[in-house]
């Protein structure tokens, strides 16, 4: 199943994912949001350049491997930050199945608002390695005035914290870094 996937054909414009071994359609961000991508791709990873012994390897095209699942299951966060990943090793070496991150970025679709809020709120509590779940939201004000929802691993739950437009998120997850929720900034 999971080879027929990564061999197969895709249209372009649309993120494939597999959901309990089943394929999972939803289409590329519209512009707005792919701007609020943009934003924070940029800040992580100022963050990781200066960091590296925080967060190592930053990208926007991640699988990540949720276990015990029914069927293979890999979303595709639209931003992921490790801690460890091999860089040592050669590229070719290194799959999506051996890594993990600790952090993981969603840009909620308006399109389909569930994959990210309940969806990937299960799968990503799923994986022991992620810290937490940062999702921006840009349905009430638009793509200039997101706010933003974390999911900060608490134990055996998620502890959800809501962060306004304008505000500042910090994290002992990156020492030193904040956020402030403006992507003008």
């Amino acid at each position: 199943m999971l080879n027929d996937f990564m061999a197969a054909d895709y249209v372009e414009g649309y993120q494939y994912e597999l959901v309990d071994g089943k394929l999972y359609v939803s289409p590329q961000p519209d512009l707005p949001q792919d701007r609020v991508d943009s934003w924070i791709h940029r800040k992580v990873q100022r963050y990781a350049d200066d960091n590296l012994r925080v967060i190592n390897y930053v990208t926007g095209r991640a699988r990540v491997f949720v276990p015990d699942r029914p069927g293979v299951t890999n979303p595709e966060p639209d931003l992921a930050a490790y801690h460890d990943f091999p860089l040592d090793l050669p590229a070719e070496q290194v799959q999506w199945q051996d890594v993990s991150p600790v952090l993981v970025v969603e840009i909620l679709s308006p399109e389909d608002p569930d994959k990210d809020l309940v969806r990937n709120v299960e799968l990503y509590f799923q994986v022991p390695s992620i810290r937490e779940y940062w999702l921006f939201d840009t349905r009430a004000e638009g793509a200039d005035r997101p706010t933003l929802r974390v999911h900060r691993r608490w134990g055996g739950r998620w502890r959800v914290i809501d962060v306004a437009f304008g505000e500042t998120y910090a994290t002992k997850l990156l020492p030193g870094f904040e956020l402030v929720v403006d992507p003008r900034r």
